[in-house]
This record gives C-alpha cells, structure tokens and sequence, in this order.
C-alpha cells in the first residue's frame, strides 16, 4: 500500500539526515573535519485524474536525499607548539595537502604530520607527504612531486669561510704609528673555528695598512694577508675600489685545505663597510660564511610551505617544499576516512602549486585546523530531523490503525 511506502521513504530520508548529523557531533574534535548536510527532494508523482477544469490530481510518492554537502569552511587554526603539526590559513585558506599512498594520491586538510624512522614526513595513517624536490641547494617547482624526506641521524658537512665582511671605524685623529685590531672567527674545510687576529696600523693621512693572522702554529703561511686602505677627505675608503679576494692561509696545521676567502669591503649598494672618522678606532662587528659540521636537530616551515633542515651548528638547510592542491569543486571531492578526499570527475582534476599563490592559503606551523562542526546548529538541526522522523513514524501507525479497521469491518 502508497500509504505505507510514502511515509517508509521519509523514515530513510530522516534517518540519512540523522545519521549526518550524529557523525558530525562525532566528529566536533576530528582536525580539520568538514561538517556535512543533507538536502532532500520529492519523488515522483502520480495523476489520479483531473478536475472539472481540467488541472490535474496529482499524489506524491515520498522524499527522498537529493544531495550531502560538505561544508569547505576553514575551521579555527589553534597552536599546538608541535613543529610537526600544520595548518592551512591565510587570508584565503583555501588548498589541501597533497598525500600519497604508494601510486595513490589523495588530498587532506589535516597536517597532523609526523617524522618516521627513515625520515619521511607523513600522515598519522602512514601516507607520505608530497612537495617540490631541492636541487643544488634550491627548490625546483618544475619537478615532479616526491615525498618530504629530512636527513634524520645525519650531520651536515662543515664549510670554509669564503666570504668575510667587517664593519669598522678607524679614527682619524690617530697618529702615525697607532694600531687598531679586532678578532673574527673563521673557520677551515674540516670545520675548525680560528680566532683570526686582524689589525690595521695607521702609516699616513688618510692611510692604513692591514693585515691577518690566524695564531700561532695554525699556518704555516700565507697570501695577501697584507695590504693598504686609502680613504678621501670625507673618510670614504677610496682604495681598494672593489673588494679583497684571494687571501689565503696555507699549510693549515690540522690538514685542511688552504684557507681561502674574500673581504668584501663593499656592500650590495656598493658603500663601503670600514670608514675613517674622528671617533675611536673599533671593528664593531663582522659577518662570514663558514662553519663546522652539525647533527640534524629538527626542521621549520616557512609560510610558503618550504621545509628546512636545522643542524646543532646553527644552521639550516632547506629539503623541500610542501604543495598544495584546490580543486574547481570541492563538493565533487570523494570524501574517504582518515580526513582524505579523493578527486571526481565531478570534482575536476587537482591543480598543484605553492601555499601563498594562486588563490591558495599560507602554511602556519605549530598549529592544526579545528573542526568546523557548529554544535548549537547541530543540536537544531537534529531537533528538526527528530520531528520528521516521528512525523514519518506517526503516519506509519495511523494507516495501521486505518487498515486494521477496514480489516475487523471485513469481518
């Protein structure tokens, strides 16, 4: 009977909706879950006839689910201090990590990550984390996609100072003969840190002549250690005109190569970093390039999704950067357990790139996505969903009631 089979289909369709919902509660501290709802639509109809003027008499069969949909909104991004842990935000949020599982790739909200023992950062659920390669020291965004690996138990080669810069100030007013010095770390191929001696000793107006030492029994020998500065009346240094390359220590007692580096005297807008003014002499601070070996201690992400390496010498290196993936329709996404979403036909292939590009959000460490659930909705709509249900349920014993009846009048 029509009278059972109508009220049977609004019992599914409220039990469809109740069981969206209860999966959404469920999921109130799920990260980065997408809270979904269900749309319903009327089935078929039947005409029975037509009244006197002709418009038809229609009986509808039941609803049914027209369509879930799931909410893509970004959920609250809250810090959790884990390094491992990531979320996507900005000002679009928009994107999804890009996972794979073998040949399989998937996509997720969730940057629950983790480190496993071979050094691939993954999911909770063992799905490698995919990202753009470093080649030579630099991230190629042109290559395929490979799993984020960190140099897990291993060290970082030490490097040579080749570059050194000084800031310094000699006075003017120093008489002939007068020396200012100062001390700059260097360091030689095998990582060995030297408290290099420099020093500059005035041999005339608005000239000095300098010179490096490294201490006793370091070298046995050397390059262009020394040299002259010659400054104008303004105290800008005038010669050398470009920077100092090729000084070198040789015959390095612990066996490293010689050390070779450059002073750059002048900066990238070309003014110089040693002056000549009446004030007091001071070699107030220096930069250089070198430093010993380091054992990988962790890694940082930047906003753009880029992955480096931290070493106990204090320095990073970078081994990836994240990509990220949106989709034309994100209602066409197939959604999978484990936070995973597949692509569709519906859905629209993945387009890849960089967090901060193209309409996708920036990577913030340190911090998960919450869930969007909102529980008061939930509780509301649920109410609703309730009263369909008993509606549905209270039809089914009423046309009991009625068909009993026309049976006891039979007999």
């Amino acid at each position: 009977m029509s009278s059972f089979s109508i009220p049977l289909t609004g019992l599914k369709s409220s039990t469809t909706a109740l069981n969206t919902i209860a999966n959404n509660l469920a999921n109130m501290n799920t990260t980065a879950f997408k809270s979904q709802d269900v749309s319903f639509s009327d089935l078929f109809y039947q005409q029975i006839g037509a009244s006197g003027s002709g418009d038809p008499l229609v009986v509808g069969a039941g609803s049914q689910v027209a369509a879930t949909s799931t909410d893509f909104t970004e959920g609250s991004v809250n810090s959790t201090g884990n390094v491992d842990d990531m979320a996507i935000g900005g000002s679009t949020g928009a994107g999804f990590f890009v996972v794979q599982d073998g040949n399989t790739t998937e996509y997720t909200r969730d940057g629950g990550f983790t480190v496993s023992a071979s050094g691939n950062l993954t999911t909770q659920g063992g799905l490698n984390v995919m990202g753009y390669p470093v080649v030579g020291g630099v991230v190629n965004i042109n290559a395929p996609l490979t799993p984020i690996q960190l140099p897990v138990g291993s060290s970082q080669q030490p490097a040579a100072t080749s570059n050194l810069s000084l800031t310094a100030n000699l006075d003017s007013t120093a008489a002939v003969g007068d020396v200012a010095a100062g001390q700059v770390q260097l360091y030689d191929s095998l990582g060995k840190s030297y408290n290099a001696n420099v020093s500059f000793t005035k041999t005339g107006v608005n000239t000095w002549d300098y010179s490096f030492a490294l201490p006793a029994g370091a070298s046995t020998g050397g390059t262009n250690l020394t040299g002259t500065l010659t400054f104008d009346a303004n105290g800008n240094l005038t010669s050398p005109a470009t920077n100092v390359s090729g000084i070198s220590f040789t015959g390095m007692g612990d066996g490293a190569a010689n050390l070779t580096f450059n002073w750059n005297l002048y900066g990238a807008s070309g003014q110089p970093s040693v002056t000549q003014f009446a004030t007091p002499s001071d070699v107030s601070g220096y930069v250089q390039d070198g430093y010993a070996s380091g054992q990988y201690e962790g890694f940082t992400v930047a906003g753009d999704g880029l992955i480096s390496a931290k070493f106990s010498n204090g320095q990073t290196s970078p081994v990836g950067q994240l990509a990220l993936a949106n989709v034309v329709n994100p209602q066409g996404l197939a959604v999978g357990g484990g936070n995973l979403y597949r692509t569709t036909l519906a859905s629209g292939a993945a387009s890849i790139g960089v967090a901060g590009t193209g309409g996708l959000g920036t990577i913030q460490d340190g911090a998960l996505e919450a869930s969007n659930v909102d529980i008061s909705s939930e509780f509301s709509n649920l109410i609703i969903a309730q009263q369909a249900y008993e509606a549905s349920s209270k039809a089914i014993t009423t046309f009991d009631t009625v068909s009993q009846e026309t049976i006891n009048m039979i007999h």
